[in-house]
């Protein structure tokens, strides 16, 4: 992991770019840690849609977490920002908008096409980071994990015996192979759900809720849009994490 920048935000909390390999990423610490003090950590998982265009949404979910004590770190999803392009997923997602422009079912094979690379290439990535940041001075355990794709935190929450608890957003499409894997997870979960989401199967994401193994789990379901989440939701996923990880 090499850093790249540095800047103190409101003087409470200390955002610091990096790179890990080819992997752009940005870690935000509260100013109050040390090596002696550790805070626990949360991956915070962008949509695809590249870091630059989501920081504003990033970087408010770090302060919250920084002012509850916590450590957060977010990497660029591959194919995305200014990673290099990644024709396939380019190809399934034309597919994707082809298909919904024309009012037409969306296939398993487009579902698969689109998530399931993207969840084989980025769930290693993640584990690569978690390794990274785990070693850092003033970091420790617990982890929690909180955002989308939900079918990488799905991966992840089998996979990643280090993650604890996590935050999952039901806002993308689900391919039927992850919903074996969410019988197998076990960890806490809470799920957000924008029941009036344009671009997301409502009932997938109810059928894979229901599919999750975990013997805790919320959902956590509010009217409107993808973009639409409301403060409490927000505040109620923050005091999830604070039961869990404290």
């Amino acid at each position: 992991m090499h850093f790249t920048s540095e800047q103190r935000l409101d003087d409470a909390v200390l955002e610091r770019e990096f790179t890990l390999g080819e992997i752009p990423g940005i870690l935000w610490t509260p100013a109050s840690v040390s090596a002696s003090a550790p805070a626990p950590l949360i991956l915070l998982s962008p949509p695809p849609l590249g870091l630059r265009r989501t920081y504003p949404r990033l970087v408010a979910r770090a302060r919250h977490s920084a002012a509850d004590g916590f450590a957060t770190a977010t990497i660029e999803l591959p194919g995305s920002g200014d990673r290099p392009r990644w024709p396939a997923a380019e190809q399934a997602l034309a597919d994707l908008r082809r298909a919904m422009e024309a009012g037409e079912p969306v296939s398993d094979e487009i579902i698969d096409a689109l998530i399931l690379p993207l969840v084989d290439k980025a769930v290693p990535e993640w584990q690569a980071a978690l390794d990274a940041l785990l070693s850092l001075p003033g970091i420790g355990g617990p982890v929690g994990y909180s955002g989308g794709v939900i079918s990488i935190g799905t991966r992840l929450a089998v996979v990643e015996p280090r993650i604890s608890a996590a935050v999952l957003f039901a806002g993308s499409f689900v391919p039927r192979a992850m919903f074996e894997e969410a019988r197998q997870v076990t960890i806490p979960l809470h799920v957000l759900l924008q029941w009036d989401d344009e671009g997301n199967d409502r009932q997938a994401a109810l059928d894979l809720f229901d599919a999750f193994g975990s013997k805790e789990k919320t959902l956590h379901a509010n009217m409107g849009g993808h973009t639409g989440v409301p403060q409490h939701a927000g505040d109620a996923a923050a005091q999830f994490f604070t039961r869990h990880l404290k």
